[in-house]
């Protein structure tokens, strides 16, 4: 018996010290096999691997936190947005989701948190951050495509190693000291130990393979040197060349250090350049679609049907966008897409219109679903969503539920009901880092609120209840998707829906010039306002004024509050907030009369609630 206790006595003891040092366990995973590479196939367990799925590139460091008052658009990822991420993808199908490239620290842009902060020097945070990104990919069945290092400005990346060292970008292909940091970055990340799961990187089966960059302007001779390294301290994972190109590269081909050859694809009919691809790499390596967009409803789907028809191992679409902890999506104008495209959010919505989004939703899940040999399943009935802190009526917000196409909110006197529904049909794509609903009906009182979300399949459990919520006078919000709300309008004021990314995402906003005017009409007398607004170059400031009877008009001072933080990289306009409160008096009619070149995104009229 003392051969079989002393065993059991040195687990127990050894769980105890994990557990004392906070030395994580192995954490379950669905996935059970490496993929590995059989001819020109990628194969798991057996059989061959084959995908239709999505770039998700604020998987590892979200680019787009665009609040109105918000000056920094980057930051990390928090759990619920990975999960909501992965998951998503999970329900349309896909098994494999590519992240964008480890980001570098700009000199010209501080506040990005860069994975890499200087050779040799890498910052904690954020690759916490990406040990989570793993941790749900493994718990949701996901395989990760992870580029090392980006050719672009973006997120930092080989120009970005140069400055380090005094040096231009294009040294990186060649710099013995700029090869010897970026191989130090790869050791780093193929050795670091997740701290959530336990699990070593380079055992981590939920990344597919290691891509040497995106979209490298790099000779053969630097892939051939980079892939050989990560092979000599990665035998589990694949390599992909990450050379830019839309044909393949026949060094990429015959480099036996490489495993998957990738190309990307934008605009005009590229079906037939996938076809001709694949006949270059059949017989010799799998080949993934790394990329492709920004095309018609029909060609995205004869780029699908080419990658099923012929042996192209995968498609990645470009991009997905998930959910923001604050409530709604993140949002990704292409600036690249015709002025058209935006990034996907999924089950799609009438926002997506332009590119037919919906019905290329619901295309992708059954070609992704198609590659695998199923039948897509049913969707499932939305889990609850979050309602979020509720600090006024007119700004109700909620973390959304994957899957859901409306969302209904209902409100009642007390904790306990009676429930009414306080709105209906809500989408939460139809604004961008805005609150969710704006509740017009509530009387005078205390309210409590909860959320539900609905699908084909029906409605979800409701959401947290939030309240008591003091509602004490009523709001007019306008989004500016139309004039319904405007009373009137002089001059030539229109609705544009163009250059959204340099509106910090706004997608409809009244655009117009000096001497243009809005006028709202209120029901009651109008207590403050707050109207959102752009400026492409100089500050015009509007003029505001208020009238009793819709004709005589006085001026009124307004504040002003700016939060511009430079152009940036997309040209950002400025976003200019101006305000007034406690105005007094029987005023029911506002104007906004512009003094110059502006677009207004919002705007909100506060009244007072009228007496029953």
């Amino acid at each position: 018996m003392r051969s079989l206790l002393r065993p059991i006595g040195i687990a127990v003891s050894f769980l105890v010290l994990a557990v004392g040092l906070a030395i994580p366990l192995r954490a379950q995973s669905m996935l059970h096999d490496f993929i590995t590479v059989q001819g020109d196939q990628l194969m798991e367990n057996g059989k061959p691997f084959r995908f239709i799925s999505f770039n998700l590139p604020n998987l590892q460091l979200i680019e787009d936190n665009m609040p109105f008052a918000e000056t920094n658009a980057w930051r990390l990822p928090d759990e619920f947005e990975i999960r909501d991420g992965l998951t998503t993808v999970r329900q349309m199908g896909g098994t494999v989701v590519r992240t964008y490239s480890l980001s570098v620290v700009r000199a010209d842009d501080p506040d990005m948190p860069g994975y890499v902060l200087g050779p040799g020097n890498f910052n904690e945070a954020a690759f916490r951050e990406l040990d989570l990104v793993l941790k749900i990919a493994n718990e949701q069945g996901i395989r990760l495509i992870i580029p090392l290092v980006d050719n672009w400005k973006w997120q930092g990346g080989r120009a970005e190693y140069a400055g380090f060292r005094g040096k231009t970008k294009d040294d990186f292909w060649t710099d013995p000291q700029l090869i010897a940091d970026f191989e130090e970055t790869i050791r780093f990340v193929l050795t670091r130990t997740n701290t959530l799961t336990g699990v070593p990187y380079c055992d981590d089966k939920a990344i597919l393979c290691w891509e040497t960059g995106n979209e490298l302007a790099c000779p053969p001779s630097w892939t051939r040197e980079i892939a050989r390294y990560i092979k000599s301290l990665d035998h589990n994972h694949l390599v992909m060349d990450g050379v830019n190109a839309a044909r393949l590269h026949p060094e990429s081909l015959t480099d036996p250090h490489v495993d998957i050859v990738t190309t990307h694809h934008y605009h005009g009919a590229f079906a037939q350049l996938l076809r001709e691809n694949w006949a270059m790499a059949k017989g010799k390596k799998p080949y993934v679609v790394g990329e492709f967009g920004f095309v018609s409803m029909a060609q995205m789907e004869d780029a699908m049907k080419s990658i099923l028809d012929t042996g192209i191992s995968g498609g990645l679409l470009w991009s997905l966008r998930f959910r923001d902890r604050d409530g709604g999506f993140y949002w990704h104008s292409e600036p690249d897409g015709d002025n058209l495209y935006k990034a996907f959010h999924w089950p799609g919505s009438a926002i997506g219109a332009a590119y037919d989004e919906t019905n290329l939703m619901a295309s992708v899940r059954r070609h992704a679903f198609a590659i695998r040999g199923l039948t897509p399943p049913l969707i499932p009935v939305p889990a609850p969503p979050e309602l979020l802190p509720i600090t006024d009526d007119a700004s109700i917000s909620w973390r959304g539920s994957v899957g859901a196409a409306s969302y209904s909110v209902e409100r009642a006197p007390n904790a306990t009901g009676p429930w009414s529904v306080a709105g209906a049909n809500i989408d939460e794509s139809s604004v961008q880092y805005r609150p969710l609903f704006n509740d017009e009906s509530a009387s005078k009182g205390n309210w409590y609120y909860r959320v539900r979300a609905k699908n084909e399949a029906g409605l979800s459990e409701p959401s947290n209840i939030v309240g008591p919520v003091a509602v004490t006078h009523a709001t007019l919000v306008d989004e500016l998707a139309d004039f319904s709300k405007v009373q009137a309008r002089q001059g030539n004021l229109r609705i544009t829906m163009r250059d959204c990314r340099k509106a910090k995402e706004d997608a409809h906003r009244a655009a117009g010039n000096a001497g243009d005017a809005l006028i709202y009409h209120l029901p009651t007398a109008i207590e403050g306002f707050r109207v959102f607004t752009f400026f492409s170059n100089e500050v015009a400031d509007p003029k505001f004024s208020i009238s009793d009877d819709g004709r005589t008009y006085r001026d009124i001072p307004a504040g002003k509050n700016e939060y511009f933080s430079g152009a940036g990289e997309y040209g950002y306009w400025k976003p200019v907030l101006y305000h007034a409160g406690n105005i007094g008096g029987e005023a029911k009619f506002l104007k906004i009369g512009l003094t110059g070149v502006t677009q207004i995104g919002r705007v909100e009229i506060t009244r007072a609630l009228e007496t029953n």
